[in-house]
């Protein structure tokens, strides 16, 4: 090639067809260069999301939902099953953080308490929810529990303040001691430290409050003017804390301020745009991760983005917030406080059936008139069942008089399985897939509710065990299921639409 031939042709038009081709190779180069730079772009941001998400991951603390067995969940007709979170707030001063934000130093390394315990039980259809607090001082029977890190055995513990339950091997242990108590299977738990309801509170920027009166609680530091406010750090930590500036300074009242910020929370959320902000998402999802400890089941960003999908549907007028009804404990009247009879089984059987707290809700249905007898059958399919009954009630001799009871309906097959190994409220006939049948059979001669029925694989044959929901009789007692809305008087309840204020202690007033 010379020289001339290498020289660009400059007698070439500029639209001619040399021209133009070299326009769209010039063009095609610009092109690949912008999809290569693409191309890059998009797997350097793959790749930090992924980067990003591992990194929430590791700052998940998960453990063993339940030190004990909860039975299986129960679907209604459509295959759905309601949702139930055991809520936890701890007073560990472990870290340096805890510790500044309240306690002595002297309480390192002691026994963790659970201040708070609320239950969120969101309904099959997700169409409504409520929130059941038990206050700390409830005397309860804390079962046996086993921590599974340590291997540590904790024993039963009968008539012990069910706040100490977190101290018996961690919130498995919590877990198990509120199904043992209501008798509701719990699908997941969350527990959260002082430093994490700081974090949370500043990640969606505060959450709305009121009160009806200057407060100026020396105990939490708690400090507000009459009216509303937006408390976020330390003061939302105060608020949550204060048992001395509101209503009668105990702790009973303590547990409707809290019902008072989280439903505020909510509201929060929904009205604040936080579920459509990408940043106000990853803020929050930062200081979730760090706050939080869950369950093995909630252990990575995507199971808890699963349950927050769940949840995002929820209005705050089907919400409604109740505290278990009690009454005095006789041991210790004036501290302790235990289950009141009657009434908190009421409360909790709404909950196991899925009946809204709300008036809004379907009515629950009529039961249907039990025969006034068990008449007796001794036919051969009733003779060939073998079973097991367990005494769970807490009554002596309950699980020797439904044997024998059973035995003259015809279940000659029956035996005496003694004690149970816990205490538990609802009673349960689990069975075995194979033997379905037969627990059918038993089921209709004691008239036992459907929800009592439990399939299992950890049983051989079928297997009664007595609850305190049975105390008396060899026929299971009819209950006629509350309809929506028919909550005990005796529980304290509110909607979560309601913008309620804080009723101020007069003697912590200012």
């Amino acid at each position: 090639m010379t020289t001339d031939q290498a020289k660009p042709r400059r007698d070439v038009p500029a639209g001619s067809a040399p021209s133009r081709r070299r326009a769209r190779r010039r063009s095609r180069g610009r092109l690949k260069r912008l999809a290569v730079t693409c191309g890059v772009l998009l797997v350097l941001c793959g790749a930090g999301a992924w980067s990003y998400v591992q990194y929430l991951n590791s700052n998940i603390k998960h453990g063993a939902l339940s030190f004990g067995n909860q039975g299986v969940t129960h679907n209604d007709a459509a295959g759905r099953s309601a949702l139930n979170i055991l809520m936890i707030g701890s007073d560990s001063r472990d870290t340096a953080a805890d510790l500044r934000l309240g306690g002595a130093r002297g309480s390192v390394g002691g026994p963790v308490h659970a201040d708070v315990e609320m239950l969120l039980h969101v309904s099959a259809d997700r169409s409504n929810a409520s929130l059941l607090s038990i206050p700390r001082d409830t005397m309860v029977d804390i079962p046996a529990c086993t921590d599974p890190k340590t291997g540590k055995v904790y024993p039963e513990s009968p008539h012990e303040q069910i706040t100490d339950s977190l101290a018996h091997g961690g919130p498995g242990c919590t877990v198990y001691t509120w199904h043992q108590l209501t008798g509701i299977h719990i699908d997941h738990y969350m527990m959260v430290d002082f430093g994490g309801v700081v974090s949370m509170a500043d990640a969606i920027g505060g959450v709305p409050v009121c009160t009806t009166g200057n407060v100026a609680d020396p105990y939490s530091h708690l400090r507000l003017t009459a009216g509303k406010h937006v408390v976020k750090g330390v003061q939302a930590l105060e608020w949550l804390r204060t048992r001395h500036g509101f209503g009668d300074g105990s702790d009973l009242y303590r547990t409707q301020t809290q019902h008072m910020y989280l439903t505020s929370m909510l509201r929060r959320l929904r009205s604040a745009g936080t579920m459509t902000d990408p940043g106000k998402i990853l803020s929050l999802a930062d200081a979730a991760t760090k706050a939080l400890t869950v369950d093995d089941g909630l252990d990575t960003v995507g199971k808890l983005v699963g349950l927050a999908d769940q949840l995002k549907n929820l209005q705050p007028e089907r919400l409604t917030t109740v505290t278990m009804p009690y009454a005095a404990d006789p041991e210790n009247p004036k501290a302790w406080v235990i289950p009141m009879p009657e009434d908190a089984q009421q409360l909790f059987s709404m909950v196991r059936g899925d009946i809204p707290l709300d008036p809004h809700g379907r009515p629950a249905a009529k039961a249907a008139a039990a025969p006034s007898t068990a008449a007796a059958d001794p036919g051969p399919s009733r003779a060939g069942v073998r079973l097991t009954v367990q005494n769970g009630s807490g009554i002596s001799g309950r699980a020797a008089a439904l044997t024998y009871a059973l035995r003259a309906l015809g279940f000659t097959g029956t035996r005496n399985g003694l004690n149970a190994p816990a205490r538990q409220s609802a009673t349960t006939l689990s069975y075995p897939d194979s033997a379905a049948a037969a627990a059918q059979s038993v089921a209709t001669a004691l008239h036992l509710p459907e929800a009592a029925l439990r399939p299992s694989a950890d049983v051989t044959l079928p297997t009664l065990v007595v609850g305190t929901d049975w105390p008396v009789g060899s026929v299971y007692p009819t209950v006629v299921t509350p309809s929506a809305g028919a909550v005990p008087t005796s529980a304290k309840q509110q909607s979560g639409n309601d913008s309620v204020c804080a009723k101020v202690n007069p003697v912590y007033s200012w």
